[in-house]
C-alpha cells in the first residue's frame, strides 16, 4: 500500500489561508474578541471553524507552493477580508457605546466610569452596561449564528485570489458607522428629551428660588428619574438594537 503525501504542503497552505481569514475575524468579533476573553478560547474557536470550513472551500484556493510571493499575497488578501468582516460587526456594537454615553450625560452619570471589558479602558458605566447587555442578547437570540453564515458567504462575496473591491468596502464601512451613530442617537432619544425638559425646569426653578442650591437637588433627582426611564425603555432599546445588528449581519450573509 502506497500513501501519497504530495498533497500535504498544499493542504497545509490552504488551512493557513482559511485560518487567516477566520482567525482575524474572530479576533475582532464582539464577545469573542474582547481583551478579557482568554487567548486559548479564541484560538480554539478559530481553529475549530477553520477545520469546519476547510473541506467546504478547499477547492476555492489555487495554490502553487513553489511561488512563495503568491502565497504571501493571498495571505494578506485573506487577512484583509477577515478584518473587514470583524470590523463591521465591531462597529455595529458601537451603537450601544454612543447611546450609553449620551444617556449618561443626560442622567448626570457622565463622570462615573469603569473599565470597559471590550476595550480595556475607562468608559462611562451606562455604556458598559448596555454593551454587556447587547452581547448577552446577541448570543441569547442566536444572532451569532449569522456570523458563521457570513463566514461561509464571504467565500462567494470575496472569493480567494480575486481583486478586493475597496470602493464597496469603504461604502460598507461608511454605512455601518453612520447606521451605528444613527441607532445610538435613536436609542438615547427619550433621555435627550428628558434632559432638555429637566434642565429647563431646573433653570426656571433657579430663577424663582435663587437661594436654593439647584445642583444638589437636581443631580440626585436626575439620576433617579433617569434610572426609572431606563428601566421602562430598556426592552424597546434592546429590541431596536437587535434589529439593527441583525440587519447588518444579514447584509454580510445574503446567501444564507
Amino acid at each position: 500500500m502506497r500513501i501519497d503525501l504530495s498533497v500535504l504542503p498544499a493542504l497545509a497552505a490552504t488551512f493557513m489561508l482559511v485560518f487567516a481569514r477566520i482567525g482575524t475575524m474572530v479576533m475582532l468579533l464582539p464577545g469573542l474578541g474582547e481583551m478579557t476573553m482568554p487567548v486559548r478560547i479564541r484560538l480554539t474557536v478559530a481553529l475549530a471553524l477553520s477545520a469546519m470550513f476547510l473541506p467546504l472551500h478547499r477547492n476555492a484556493y489555487n495554490i502553487d507552493t513553489g511561488d512563495l510571493g503568491a502565497v504571501l499575497a493571498m495571505l494578506g488578501h485573506e487577512i484583509l477580508i477577515g478584518v473587514v468582516l470583524g470590523l463591521v460587526a465591531r462597529l455595529s456594537l458601537s451603537a450601544l457605546q454612543v447611546a450609553g454615553t449620551a444617556i449618561a450625560q443626560q442622567m448626570g452619570l457622565g463622570f462615573v466610569t469603569a473599565i470597559d471589558p471590550a476595550l480595556g479602558q475607562q468608559n462611562v458605566i451606562v455604556a458598559n452596561f448596555l454593551s454587556i447587555l447587547g452581547l448577552t442578547l446577541i448570543f441569547a437570540t442566536d444572532l451569532h449564528y449569522l456570523v458563521i453564515a457570513a463566514l461561509n458567504d464571504s467565500y462567494s462575496i470575496f472569493a480567494p485570489g480575486t481583486a478586493i473591491m475597496f470602493g464597496d468596502i469603504a461604502k460598507l464601512m461608511t454605512s455601518t458607522v453612520a447606521g451605528a451613530f444613527k441607532v445610538g442617537i435613536q436609542l438615547a432619544a427619550p433621555f435627550l428629551v428628558f434632559g432638555l425638559l429637566f434642565n429647563l425646569g431646573l433653570g426656571v426653578l433657579s430663577r424663582l428660588m435663587p437661594q436654593m442650591q439647584v445642583f444638589f437637588v437636581g443631580l440626585p433627582l436626575s439620576i433617579l428619574l433617569g434610572l426609572l426611564i431606563l428601566l421602562v425603555v430598556v426592552g424597546a432599546m434592546m429590541t431596536t438594537f437587535l434589529e439593527f445588528i441583525g440587519a447588518v449581519l444579514r447584509q454580510l450573509a445574503p446567501y444564507s
